[in-house]
């Protein structure tokens, strides 16, 4: 029933043309191309820009929808899957059946659209999270399931391009912004300071565990206050707000019901010439040995389902990311995006360490998959 639904809703046409375009070739960027190119966003800067993600941004997304369509264990027939295929077919034809732009007041519209297109991709991750929930319903749990690995590297595929894909949007929409703030360029900030982000981001999910809670452990942090590089703040936040949140509710887990003061979680910044690592440490009693290959996993969510109409969770309401259990292994996209990496190493009966490794040379392409 399902697959006649695809052709009401799109003509062939579109997705014989979505099918050609999937297999082009896609063109990566690094942060600091970006950097370098949004520092001077002329006129004539921003209509290059544009030109390029009129050619760019059609690619990337008719590949998603594509391998939508074929996902194992008839995932690709979820209402939750099919209602994000829609999404990026509607995108792909947004964006192919916009004409060519020669000129200013082209490049606004353009603009414009991919801004709502944005939009439009918001729930992308907690939709197909429902989708695999659906799926996990129907499978029967005793079974070790192959395919379940194709389904995990399919999601890591597909959200590592739409870390891309927001990347670029977001990126040219930005550079719009008429005054924008000393040293930023677009979602660049070219002397962003890792302990100062580090900190709000921990002072975030300190709110959040008291919340939870009604108490919480206290964290210390450990660096140079004056050391800066260029980075994406939004996402390192994201990222060290869910590493010292996990080891918050670890601790205070761990300590609810003891007279022991609940030792604070340390988090040290370190810039090294390659990478700025940060180093989140808590007392928290650790993962065992066995259950560490699945914390980067998106099957194995111990938290009870969220609803499906939350906020975008890369700004709004972070908090939410906790029922998905997708906090880490999203977390480790965003640090494989610009060529860093998340490792999380674990000490059963006492804690767990997590480096978050950021490159810091600012070069290595983005990695399309």
């Amino acid at each position: 029933m399902a697959t006649k639904k695809l052709y009401e809703s799109f003509s062939k046409t579109l997705i014989d043309e979505a099918h050609k375009w999937g297999c082009m070739k896609q063109t990566g960027v690094s942060l600091r191309y970006m950097m370098e190119f949004g520092s001077r966003p002329t006129d004539r800067n921003l209509l290059i820009g544009a030109q390029f993600l009129h050619k760019e941004l059609p690619i990337r997304i008719a590949r998603r929808a594509i391998e939508l369509e074929t996902l194992p264990y008839g995932l690709s027939q979820k209402p939750a899957v099919l209602k994000v295929r829609d999404w990026y077919l509607d995108s792909f034809k947004d964006i192919r059946s916009f004409p060519e732009i020669k000129d200013t007041n082209d490049e606004l519209e353009f603009t414009n659209m991919i801004k709502m297109i944005k939009v439009r991709h918001n729930n992308v991750v907690p939709t197909l999270a429902l989708g695999v929930q659906q799926l996990k319903k129907t499978l029967d749990p005793k079974i070790e399931y192959e395919g379940l690995d194709e389904i995990h590297q399919f999601l890591d595929r597909f959200y590592m391009s739409r870390i891309g894909i927001r990347m670029l949007i977001g990126q040219h929409v930005e550079l719009h912004n008429p005054n924008p703030p000393p040293d930023v360029v677009g979602y660049i900030h070219t002397k962003m300071s890792p302990l100062e982000v580090a900190r709000g981001a921990s002072e975030d999910a300190r709110s959040i565990c008291l919340r939870e809670y009604g108490s919480a452990p206290d964290f210390s942090i450990y660096g140079d206050p004056n050391f800066n590089f260029p980075y994406v703040p939004t996402h390192l936040h994201m990222m060290v707000f869910e590493l010292v949140k996990n080891s918050l509710r670890a601790v205070q887990e761990r300590y609810m019901d003891s007279d022991k003061i609940a030792p604070p979680v340390r988090i040290i910044v370190a810039d090294g010439s390659e990478d700025v690592t940060i180093k989140i440490s808590d007392e928290g009693g650790g993962i065992a040995r066995s259950g560490l290959p699945k914390i980067f996993t998106y099957l194995y969510s111990t938290a009870k389902d969220p609803l499906c109409e939350q906020p975008d969770l890369e700004t709004a309401n972070m908090a939410t990311m906790a029922g998905y259990g997708y906090g880490l292994p999203i977390s480790r996209l965003y640090a494989r995006y610009f060529g860093g990496d998340l490792q999380i190493i674990s000490m059963e009966g006492y804690g767990t360490d997590a480096y978050l490794h950021l490159s810091r040379l600012g070069d290595s392409q983005e990695p399309l998959p």
